[in-house]
């Protein structure tokens, strides 16, 4: 008797069990569904991630901007920025030759396999350095520039902060991992974006990092470009991937279609392939949506006059000193108003140029843009009779 009651316990209990089991959701579904094993191991396709319009430096969407990540080889572009600063000063010349010294030739990682004693350009270093991501030819570079590595590391801290990168701070040249104690290089995406829109007033600079593949040492060293996404979106023209193990795999990319250009920067990504499909998505999605909406163009007329009392004309209308134009979803095109800001008169004589006033853009009730109010024309002055006869109302 006591067999059979401990037998039906047991069924009891594994009944309810099997139950529990069958009618208790697993975690991870808000729809209460059984998620599968492929979908609980699924890793994120970053960690954050940012989408800018250049011109204007708009941001159309992101996570975790300002999170603190390393880079990796991402940092060799801070490198760009002060070689590109200095080219623009003449403080130094695409031509210089730079003779390769022993520590540069002992670089790791990523290299070119330079040799102590061998001598290249400028030019030649930094397709090295952008193409190849090459830590030997970014540290020969930094040597050149600045006297040492260490010299560069506190010129690119400088530039990053003149270009308000409020999250970053580099250790090298170059974004290796540091060695065991050390500080490593940390940025964020937000300030990426901020440089990615700074290189762009480079060429050169996206000239070499558009470069897919190129010759180097005469031909007997092929570099090819790690960055992939410029194969699988013909729109991207450059700038730069970056990996090691903990940083995981980040992308600076750019991409222009029409007269729209944006900037998408992924960090931590889990692989190469997940990195590219998600910032590849990120470009259609925007480039989709979005138009780049010529809302004032130079040397349009304001319809509002300015009455000159002294000049030799009673008054004058001005024009759009510059253009703007702003990212906007097609839907929204016509969200746009401008004001225009004009004093009254304006004593004496006028030159041509000369700033009348201002006009400001406002999209959704949000000022977005600035364009000052110019005078087309040089007016001088009014003669002491023609003073006299308006005074009296009897003049033009």
């Amino acid at each position: 008797m006591k067999r059979l009651v401990l037998a039906v316990l047991f069924l009891f209990v594994l009944s309810n069990a099997v139950h529990a089991r069958q009618t208790t959701p697993k975690k991870g579904r808000p729809d209460g569904r059984a998620q599968s094993a492929m979908e609980s191991e699924k890793e994120p396709p970053c960690q954050s991630f940012i989408v800018m319009e250049a011109s204007t430096g708009k941001i159309l969407e992101g996570q975790n901007i300002d999170t603190k990540w390393p880079p990796a080889s991402v940092a060799k572009l801070m490198l760009a920025a002060v070689v590109a600063e200095k080219l623009k000063r003449g403080d130094i010349k695409l031509t210089d030759q730079i003779t390769i010294s022993r520590q540069a030739s002992k670089m790791g990682g990523s290299q070119v396999f330079l040799k102590e004693g061998e001598v290249f350009t400028l030019e030649e270093l930094m397709k090295a350095v952008l193409v190849a991501s090459g830590n030997d030819a970014a540290f020969s570079v930094a040597e050149y520039i600045a006297g040492s590595a260490e010299a560069c590391v506190a010129l690119i801290n400088e530039k990053a902060r003149s270009l308000e990168m409020l999250n970053s701070e580099f250790r090298s040249v170059h974004g290796l991992p540091p060695s065991e104690g050390d500080p490593e290089d940390l940025t964020s995406c937000k300030d990426l974006a901020l440089l990615a829109r700074s290189l762009l007033s480079y060429p050169k600079v996206l000239e070499w990092t558009s470069i897919r593949t190129e010759s180097f040492r005469g031909g007997s060293f092929i570099m090819n470009n790690h960055n992939k996404l410029m194969h699988r979106m013909s729109d991207v023209d450059g700038m730069k991937t970056g990996y090691y193990r903990k940083a995981g795999f980040n992308l600076v990319a750019t991409a222009k279609r029409g007269d729209l250009r944006l900037i998408v920067v992924a960090m931590g990504s889990p692989t190469a392939r997940a990195r590219d499909i998600f910032v590849e998505e990120k470009l259609k999605k925007h480039f989709s949506q979005y138009t780049m909406m010529s809302v004032v163009k130079k040397g349009d007329p304001v319809d509002k006059e300015v009455l000159l009392p002294d000049g030799k004309l009673r008054s004058v209308k001005g024009v759009a000193a510059g253009s703007f134009s702003y990212p906007v979803p097609h839907a929204k095109k016509n969200a746009f108003k401008k004001e225009v800001n004009l004093p009254e008169t304006i004593a004496g004589k006028v030159k041509a140029g000369q700033k009348l006033g201002e006009m400001i853009v406002t999209f959704e009730q949000e000022a977005v843009g600035k364009v000052d109010i110019v005078s087309p024309e040089d007016i001088p002055e009014a003669g002491f009779i023609t003073k006299i006869f308006r005074k009296l109302g009897l003049g033009t």
